[in-house]
């Protein structure tokens, strides 16, 4: 990949206004046109080894620059990242998936489920309250611990969840509230010829952690 998005995105940052953004409207979509042809490079890859996203194009999973400021504090129309979803049925899937994102010193790939409805919640705690051997071992394998630190830590409930007794062994698991997991992705990466080879590598990384959750939401 090239420097032209990170480049744009960091002028971005300190020109997120309607005026610029219109001047440098076709540095943007240079910017775009390379990361939806990645995009399309990368799915294919994917569904080599999860065929539920083998009909998916780019547009279906890469997410518009265009911020909803209806209810934000902050104002700023644009989003100063490109980012793209690839999950059954595409970007407004909420099941596991893999993501890709890209923004100024913040680039990584992650997968798992973001912020799920309170409900999905209880379900993936009980598929791994029931199921924690299993879960514990994917967490364990020596692929996952290779790209992941374990689950994001960003998002998680102080006291433990109902329902689940106090001495569960593996209850810091069932704080989290969310369970996406992440992978960071260096600059040198990001423009290295090698970036579709090892952006597949960590995402098949993550295919027994997203299989996982997926059955828990579905049960």
């Amino acid at each position: 990949m090239k420097t032209t998005i990170i480049d744009f995105l960091k002028e971005l940052e300190k020109n997120n206004n309607r005026d610029w953004f219109q001047a440098n409207k076709p540095w943007y979509e240079e910017g775009k046109k390379e990361f939806e042809e990645f995009i399309n490079s990368l799915l294919p890859a994917i569904a080599k080894f999860d065929d539920s996203i083998r009909f998916l194009t780019a547009k279906d999973c890469i997410w518009r620059i265009y911020r909803d400021v209806r209810f934000a504090k902050d104002k700023s129309p644009y989003k100063t990242n490109f980012g793209a979803f690839m999950a059954r049925g595409g970007k407004k899937n909420h099941g596991p998936g893999y993501y890709f994102h890209i923004q100024p010193g913040e680039c990584f790939l992650s997968g798992g489920v973001w912020m799920p409805e309170p409900e999905i919640t209880k379900k993936i705690r009980n598929e791994i309250y029931y199921n924690f051997e299993e879960f514990k071992a994917i967490l364990n394998h020596k692929d996952f611990k290779k790209n992941f630190s374990g689950i994001d830590d960003w998002d998680r409930q102080k006291l433990p969840p109902r329902d689940f007794p106090k001495d569960f062994p593996g209850m810091d698991l069932l704080l989290n509230r969310s369970f996406t997991i992440s992978h960071p992705m260096t600059q040198k990466t990001l423009f290295s010829e090698g970036l579709l080879e090892s952006t597949v590598m960590v995402y098949k990384a993550m295919v027994p952690y997203n299989n996982f959750l997926a059955r828990a939401m579905e049960g």
